[in-house]
């Protein structure tokens, strides 16, 4: 046991599990003070950041993400978590990966470079939980995730936008292309898949189901998870959240932002809701702290992660994994 540890736990403690004391506003910022390490013996679920921001049509800043959600995130550490009454690392195993390394001037090596970073930890058997960095970054993870689990995967797809425009040169990087390629490659089955949040425009949504915010709005959250729960069934499922789902006011801090999105607490009650889907892999993108205001934006992302551990631990406890 680490009782003994007093701050620094992310580079100190020698368990997985569990948690040490730790000043907030002090020490090693990995997310919620888990262990600093790319030892994968053991492994739960490995969090990593991707710090990409070229593939963004508007405004850049979201490779500075990883490090703001890890910052917000010390708080979330201090406490059992709420609304769930439980240190989650008791159970389950968690490291922070550290960041994704990748040659920003040579392009045409990104998309692969992540696809092998995620190889890496997916060939392990733990899961992930990714930082972006742009949502971009969420095609290559499908590419390997797909290749672990089997294609297609379904897709709950958190996002203003519905990024399926359409994009067939194989090798741009495009923040709203990709859900295009993905579906193309069969990668994730739109029928199977569903994005909420949405409003912005697009003539062809590609089949997938929409739950666009005025709906949320209209309807609630109880209705909406209910439609995202009947949709993906019991399927292999990758969970992304484009923080820019979210209301401004609630995410000032993103490239792309949409007034009328979802509330911090719509979504926190949609995400809290995900415990029946059979979740293979999860990531919170678009997180630009340029533009946030007193870390808006990087606590709402940090709070949505640390309910998707959560959501991980009560399904290992339940043996769904």
């Amino acid at each position: 046991m680490d009782t003994h540890i007093k701050g620094d736990g992310a580079i100190r403690r020698s368990r997985l599990h569990g948690s040490t004391p730790e000043n907030t506003y002090a020490g090693v910022l990995s997310f919620m003070r888990r262990n600093y390490s790319r030892n994968l013996d053991g492994v739960d679920v490995a969090i990593s950041g991707i710090p990409l921001d070229l593939a963004t049509t508007f405004r850049p800043g979201a490779r500075l993400g990883p490090a703001a959600v890890r910052a917000a995130s010390v708080q979330l550490s201090e406490l059992l978590a709420f609304p769930w009454g439980f240190d989650p690392f008791e159970e389950l195993a968690v490291i922070d990966y550290g960041d994704c390394w990748f040659d920003a001037h040579n392009p045409l090596t990104i998309a692969p470079a992540i696809v092998a970073h995620a190889r890496t930890i997916l060939a392990s058997g733990a899961k992930m939980l990714t930082f972006g960095g742009d949502h971009f970054i969420t095609y290559p993870l499908l590419q390997a995730h797909a290749e672990k689990y089997g294609k297609p995967l379904s897709l709950i797809h958190f996002d203003a936008h519905c990024d399926t425009w359409p994009d067939d040169k194989p090798a741009s990087l495009n923040h709203g292309t990709m859900f295009y390629k993905a579906v193309k490659e069969g990668l994730i089955d739109p029928a199977t898949s569903v994005q909420i949040g949405i409003r912005t425009w697009n003539d062809d949504f590609l089949g997938m189901h929409i739950i666009d915010a005025p709906w949320v709005h209209a309807n609630g959250s109880a209705a909406a998870l209910a439609r995202i729960l009947a949709i993906v069934g019991a399927r292999p499922t990758y969970l992304t959240f484009d923080i820019d789902c979210l209301d401004p006011a609630y995410a000032p801090g993103t490239g792309t932002p949409v007034a009328g999105g979802l509330t911090s607490a719509q979504a926190l009650a949609l995400v809290r809701g995900l415990g029946p889907v059979n979740l293979v892999g999860m990531d919170v993108v678009e997180v630009a702290p340029p533009f946030d205001h007193g870390e808006i934006t990087a606590l709402a992302a940090a709070h949505l992660a640390a309910d998707m551990l959560c959501l991980l631990r009560n399904q290992k406890l339940a043996g769904r994994w």
